[in-house]
């Protein structure tokens, strides 16, 4: 039986013809074909016939139900209409009702209002009700002594007149209401003072309860401070009674004995205020709960404030006991400072520092306050160490002037003083003294900068940072001024300038000079002038070293004041604390001397952080017309250096254009004599010999620089440069003298060009090349007379300095149209 698959029949691209073929490989090779095609035949109509019969039936079955459904949706959209027509009118309603609504609470808004003002004004009728009658029975109230009833009274008092508001019928009211306050804060105090000198917890309770009634806490205050002041200044007063008692003791037996030094004293003091303070925090923490941490700092700042000019005429004393010649004076550093001293008194680091150590314990004492009110607000805590440190705030502003005056001493006290001249055969010794003592000069003068960094750091935290720079630059100005100074009495001493003579004649009166000196004697000098490089080159690099170094300082002190004082207060700080990191940032900002100093001084803040800001960039200059004035010293040390080198050459070489021998002329004799080759005159062997024996006295010099293997070759250069710079100036030395002969005879000539030759050779031998002048003139001069000219029209005249020949023709008097 063949099965037929209805579903090929509904794909797209039904192809009958290969349904058909496929159909017929399916047959089994036995079955017949024409079996098999009429079974299949009949199996296609008995489908067909099957789905005929099945679409009639659905179709009727649908035409059915056609109008079934055509009923169902009239139904359903009359039951749309009806419905949106009942919610239109709900809409229509809500909007009437929400109308009314609005209307009716506005209406109610209003009576509210109605009522409470009417409400308002009752309770004002009761107020100015009560407050007659409180007025008229206050007095029975203080006669009854019954202070907390007084209080209470006096407290609904004000209350009833901030509800009436200035009426006049209650001015008098307003008046007496003052009155009776003083009145009542009269009567608490006494009994205040008592229960505190007492101390008498629940009273001073009670009592704090009544003033606070009243708004007259600060009453409270007042007497807290005013009954414990009085045993913190009889600590302090125990120093003058110590030195009173003393005084009268020396007095009455003849017999002088050293005081107690205000620094021995002070840490005693500070140790009794701390162990008093601790006992009023620990007593107030009782008996003032809500208050203490308060009250306490306050104690310490009215203190502090009384104390202040008393503290700051101890420290100035203090200050002017380290030095004899002051403590005898009974005067300190800002008597000093103020010129109310013998004239020639001056502030020596000693006065400083021991102001700085008294500093220190003071800043001891600090901490240990900043611990002991850890519980205080933030700002009452920085007020508090501000007070604590504000008898030194007067040497704080100074202290820019106080470090100029110090290490201006101090460099006036390096011994560099100009060199003397002494008689013949002593000047080198004198030279190289001299320059010992300004090289030693350099690394003193390094220590005490840095010694002022560090007394800078330790006193002001860094913020008068701008003032040292200032002072550091002036400083250095004046060791530079008086190095200068010492250069200039070198000159002399070196035989280069003559102090008789005027500039005009100066060189012709060095000459004299050295050629009053030996040859021992020179060469010792040029040795001390070469040593005077080394002081040059030590300044430099120490300087250098030394700029960069403060400039890291200055990087770092920034770095440590930027967490609280740039461009804003410690307030600001304060309120945006949130956390307890902010609040233990804040609290290492108040302990910093120089945050404290720059909280309240926004602009010199400002000021400060952008020089600080400015230290961090490698091409700021910290100490900027120091750098100028060294590089100076260094062109002026170069100066002098080469003058004294040069000098010898310079004296050999002055009378050169001026020989008789250039316009000799050889005597004629009858008998034939052998001619002799000339020979180079002792002028230029002196120069030649000299500048063969300078690079023996450059190499101690070089070794002195080559001190490690990496300046091996730096000193190598530096003994070619100065030998070459020599050279080369006894080269134009000699051709100037060559440009101004006059005349040159034939045997003048031979004699000349001999002298050119050696000289030549030595400058050859030093591996410098000839001049074209100098080359020019020895060639010309060894051309016969007679073959000159025409030497000169040859190829090998092309090769010449064509107005150097024409020279040399001129002082030979040789024609150029021959």
């Amino acid at each position: 039986m063949v099965v037929v698959d209805v579903g090929e029949f509904g794909e797209e691209g039904f192809d009958p013809k290969r349904w058909i073929n496929a159909a017929l490989e399916s047959r089994h090779p036995q079955d017949p074909l024409d079996r098999y095609l009429s079974d299949l035949e009949e199996n296609l109509r008995t489908s067909a016939d099957k789905i005929a019969d099945a679409l009639d039936r659905e179709s009727a079955d649908a035409l059915r139900r056609v109008p079934l459904a055509c009923r169902d949706v009239l139904r359903l959209r009359d039951d749309a209409l009806s419905l949106r027509s009942l919610v239109s009118s709900i809409l229509l309603a809500l909007s009437k009702a929400e109308g009314t609504s609005a209307e009716s609470i506005a209406a109610i808004a209003k009576i509210d209002s109605v009522k409470q003002r009417m409400e308002a004004a009752y309770e004002t009728l009761q107020d100015a009700a009560g407050l007659t009658q409180l007025s008229a029975s206050v007095e029975d109230v203080f006669a009854s002594g019954d202070l907390p009833r007084a209080a209470e009274t006096l407290a609904n008092m004000r209350h009833c007149l901030s509800a009436v508001g200035e009426v006049a019928e209650f001015a008098n009211v307003r008046k007496q209401l003052e009155v009776l306050e003083d009145r009542l804060e009269e009567m608490v105090q006494p009994r205040l003072f008592d229960a505190l000198q007492n101390r008498k917890v629940d009273t001073v309770q009670d009592l704090r309860r009544i003033l606070v009634r009243i708004g007259r806490f600060k009453s409270l205050e007042l007497q807290y401070i005013k009954l414990g002041i009085k045993p913190l200044k009889k600590l302090w007063e125990r120093f003058d009674s110590r030195q009173q008692a003393h005084k009268l003791e020396t007095e009455k037996h003849h017999e002088y004995t050293n005081p107690i030094s205000f620094s021995s004293w002070l840490p005693s003091f500070y140790d009794e205020i701390l162990l008093y303070l601790e006992q009023e925090w620990k007593w107030c923490m009782n008996a003032l709960p809500d208050d203490y941490f308060s009250l306490v700092p306050k104690l310490l700042m009215e203190t502090m404030s009384d104390l202040n000019a008393s503290f700051v005429a101890c420290i100035n004393l203090a200050t002017g006991d380290v030095v004899p010649e002051t403590k005898a004076l009974s005067k300190g550093i800002t008597d000093i400072l103020s010129g109310d001293v013998p004239k020639g008194t001056k502030i020596l680091s000693r006065h400083l520092e021991s102001l700085i150590e008294l500093h220190n314990m003071t800043g001891a004492f600090a901490k240990n306050i900043q611990h002991l009110f850890s519980e205080s607000d933030l700002q009452i805590l920085l007020k508090t160490l501000k007070a604590i440190y504000s008898p030194y705030e007067t040497f704080k502003l100074k202290y820019g002037q106080m470090e100029r005056a110090i290490l201006s001493s101090e460099i006036a006290g390096i011994d560099i003083r100009g060199a003397v001249a002494r008689g013949v055969g002593a000047q080198g010794i004198e030279l190289s003294e001299t320059v010992r003592r300004m090289e030693e000069s350099i690394p003193q003068t390094i220590v005490f900068l840095e010694a002022a960094i560090e007394r800078c750091i330790n006193f002001t935290g860094g913020s008068e940072a701008d003032e040292l720079i200032l002072a550091l630059d002036d400083i250095m100005l004046q060791y530079l001024s008086n190095l200068q100074d010492t250069l200039k009495s070198l000159r002399t001493i070196c035989g280069v300038d003559s102090p008789a003579q005027s500039d005009g004649l100066k060189k012709e009166g060095a000459a004299r000079v050295v050629d009053m000196v030996s040859e021992e004697e020179e060469w010792s000098i040029v040795q001390g002038s070469l040593q005077i490089l080394t002081v040059a080159d030590c300044l430099t690099s120490r300087t250098s070293v030394f700029e960069a170094s403060l400039r890291a300082t200055l990087a770092r002190i920034g770095t440590t004041l930027s967490l609280s004082v740039f461009g804003s207060s410690l307030e600001q700080s304060h309120v945006a604390v949130t956390g307890e990191n902010d609040v233990n940032l804040a609290s290492r900002a108040g302990l910093d001397v120089a945050a404290l100093r720059l909280a309240d001084a926004p602009d010199k803040a400002r000021k400060l952080f952008n020089l600080l800001e400015q230290s961090k960039d490698p091409r700021f200059h910290a100490l900027p017309l120091t750098s100028q004035r060294v590089a100076a010293f260094s062109d002026t040390v170069n100066e002098l250096v080469y003058d004294v080198l040069i000098s010898k050459v310079r004296q050999r070489l002055s009378d050169v254009s001026r020989l008789p021998i250039w316009s000799s002329v050889e005597e004629q004799s009858s008998l034939p004599l052998p001619s002799f080759s000339a020979y180079p005159q002792a002028y230029v062997t002196s120069v030649g010999e000299y500048l063969l024996t300078l690079p023996q006295q450059l190499e101690p010099l070089a070794e002195g620089i080559s001190s490690s293997e990496s300046g091996t070759e730096e000193a190598q250069f530096f003994a070619t440069e100065w030998m070459f710079k020599v050279a080369e100036g006894a080269t134009a030395l000699f051709m100037e003298q060559l440009r101004g002969i006059q005349y040159i005879s034939d045997r003048g000539a031979q004699q000349l060009s001999a002298d050119i030759e050696y000289l030549s050779n030595v400058l050859s031998a030093l591996s410098m090349a000839i001049p074209p002048f100098l080359a020019t003139f020895h060639t010309c001069l060894a051309t016969p007379r007679d073959q000159l000219p025409a030497f000169l029209k040859s190829d090998g005249g092309s090769q010449l300095d064509i107005p150097t020949a024409h020279l040399v023709c001129k002082i030979r008097r040789i024609p150029l149209d021959q």
